[in-house]
């Protein structure tokens, strides 16, 4: 892979108050448990919380030392000052920031300079285009995708070039602009949220990894628990949980408990054990998680856990499990 990145990283969405406010001791403290677990790759964007997010960061990473860690953010959303907080689902009690959506070259530009005076930092490892996705942006997706390929990612192609950032790639929820971007540019890698999860994976092992591998782009997955349903939270994909995708983790909650396994172990293992998949970014607002995510990826799992799996059509033959 073109650039190389901690196998366990942390995704910096709840620390922009998603679904709920965090206080801000309670951030720093989970931003310090990750230090203290070890976990050395942190992810955030504008839009968590309208800057919040960021602003939590920059606040925990000062003092520490820059080579120390790996930091990516995102593009396409500007941030302007408003009378009052957007509060934009998922999150709440943001910042009093208004978003612009922007995947210009320029915008880019002005993004990342607005990210590292958040973030108090002289340099972004990985710069995510962010959001540019029908889930996002409806019927009007394609349009900020040709903005996208035409603006932010020449600009980003350039920086990374020049060595000012070490790689770039999508940040996005569905398959099809990852697809699309590999066949108009150059990307060096995927943030693939939701996309490859012991619930949800066949399209991306299908269509999206084989490309990937031919080349040479590696993927971060987010989102490994679904929005929290895989962690026994009461979100999937940001909203209520549909009745199918409550039968299918019930069927993996009681499979698990058959051989003693803890799904969310499963869960980040799954990930992981495809070629390309470089890293996992669970985040969290509860400072007790990092140091559970290093456990349960170091958990032992035993082979007919997986077997099972297969052999109930949870998970193809053709995706790769955990030794």
């Amino acid at each position: 892979m073109r650039i190389q990145l901690p196998t366990l990283g942390f995704g910096g969405a709840p620390l922009g108050n998603m679904f709920k406010a965090v206080p801000d001791e309670q951030a720093q403290a989970t931003l310090d448990a990750a230090w203290q677990a070890g976990i050395r790759y942190y992810d955030t964007s504008p839009h968590y919380g309208a800057g919040l997010s960021e602003q939590r960061f920059g606040k925990f990473l000062a003092g520490k030392p820059r080579d120390e860690f790996v930091l990516s953010s995102k593009v396409g959303r500007l941030l302007q000052p408003a009378e009052q907080p957007e509060n934009a689902k998922p999150f709440t009690h943001e910042l009093p920031n208004r978003r612009v959506i922007d995947y210009s070259a320029d915008g880019a530009r002005r993004s990342i300079e607005s990210s590292l005076e958040r973030l108090g930092v002289d340099r972004l490892d990985v710069v995510f285009i962010h959001d540019v996705s029908e889930d996002q942006h409806g019927p009007k997706w394609r349009d900020y995708f040709a903005e996208a390929m035409q603006g932010a990612a020449v600009a980003l192609t350039r920086m990374r070039e020049e060595g000012m950032i070490g790689g770039w790639g999508l940040g996005v929820n569905l398959v099809e602009p990852c697809r699309l971007a590999l066949e108009q540019s150059d990307p060096d890698l995927f943030l693939l949220a939701g996309r490859y999860t012991l619930l949800d994976h066949r399209q991306a092992l299908e269509t999206l990894f084989p490309e990937c591998a031919a080349r040479d782009v590696g993927i971060v997955v987010g989102g490994p628990f679904n929005s929290g349903v895989l962690a026994g939270g009461d979100h999937f994909e940001y909203d209520r949980i549909p009745d199918e995708v409550r039968r299918k983790t019930e069927r993996l909650r009681l499979l698990g408990e058959r051989f003693g396994v803890d799904i969310r172990a499963a869960a980040l293992q799954f990930c992981l054990a495809h070629p390309v998949v470089q890293s996992v970014i669970p985040g969290s607002a509860t400072p007790a998680r990092p140091a559970q995510y290093v456990a349960q990826l170091q958990a032992g799992i035993p082979a007919d856990f997986w077997q099972a799996l297969r052999e109930q059509g949870i998970v193809p033959e053709e995706a790769p499990l955990p030794r």
